[in-house]
């Protein structure tokens, strides 16, 4: 009879044991989206978080995206060798932030060829890899125009080289280059401030977002992932809100 107890006790440490290798084969299970790209991807800074949390129960989301990396930094430090490695089912590839004028010769790349090159590279590897890759052009900075009525893009060259390995190679593409001037222009100038992060030194922050940007611009992005690859619907929550219902749950938001 003294024995009882730890009998009890090795039963219930072998049936918490294998409930977890249970629970972790139904995660390996699940279609897994891994995200790429530079600190607008990013849980930190990014759409990443927002978009994490428009999954339903049906995906994993790993994002392996890094602040300040460009198409040919991201590559050259080994990072995109570790999101093949991560065996994806879906990769969602965003760059051209760091890949503008100006970031030094380790990470430019000119927007009609070797950035170019770069994604359709990054395409071929991951279908080589049995991975399905989505092509994101690259989220606007808030630059206002001298009327604060318009944003004028610093990016449309990155986002039409985007556009344009998307169209040759085939593959699905999420226009967010577009979809975040349209909603900026529609939030107004003022509004966009609620979204912006604290900047270094007191600086405006309008390339990043916080916690209610990357809920904003999250959902937009599983929501179009949905529209531009339908295989990917019973990934995406269906509760999500439409993008007028987003910009109403962000004017809300406190």
């Amino acid at each position: 009879m003294p024995r009882m107890p730890q009998l009890t006790a090795l039963a219930a440490a072998v049936l918490l044991t294998f409930t977890s290798l249970l629970l972790a084969a139904d995660d390996t299970a699940k279609p897994k989206i891994v995200l790429a790209g530079d600190s607008t991807v990013t849980d930190g800074a990014g759409w990443g978080v927002g978009f994490a949390k428009s999954l339903s129960d049906n995906a994993t989301c790993v994002n392996l995206a890094m602040g300040g990396r460009s198409s040919k930094s991201f590559r050259d430090e080994g990072r995109w060798k570790n999101v093949i490695g991560a065996e994806p089912t879906y990769v969602i590839i965003q760059f051209g932030h760091n890949d503008q004028p100006g970031k030094g010769p380790k990470r430019e790349t000119d927007p009609k060829t070797t950035f170019r090159e770069n994604m359709a590279r990054y395409v071929d590897e991951a279908k080589a890899a049995g991975a399905q890759p989505i092509l994101v052009t690259s989220v606007s900075r808030r630059f206002w125009d001298a009327d604060g009525k318009r944003i004028e893009s610093i990016l449309g060259g990155y986002a039409e080289g985007t556009r344009a390995v998307a169209k040759e190679k085939n593959v699905p593409l999420i226009d967010l280059h577009q979809i975040s001037i349209r909603v900026y222009e529609e939030l107004g100038q003022e509004a966009c401030i609620k979204m912006q992060p604290p900047g270094p030194n007191g600086k405006e922050d309008i390339t990043h977002f916080n916690a209610v940007g990357s809920q904003l611009f999250g959902t937009l992005v599983a929501a179009e992932l949905a529209k531009v690859l339908p295989e990917t619907k019973p990934l995406i929550r269906d509760d999500l809100p439409s993008e007028a219902e987003a910009i109403e749950i962000y004017r809300q938001a406190k």
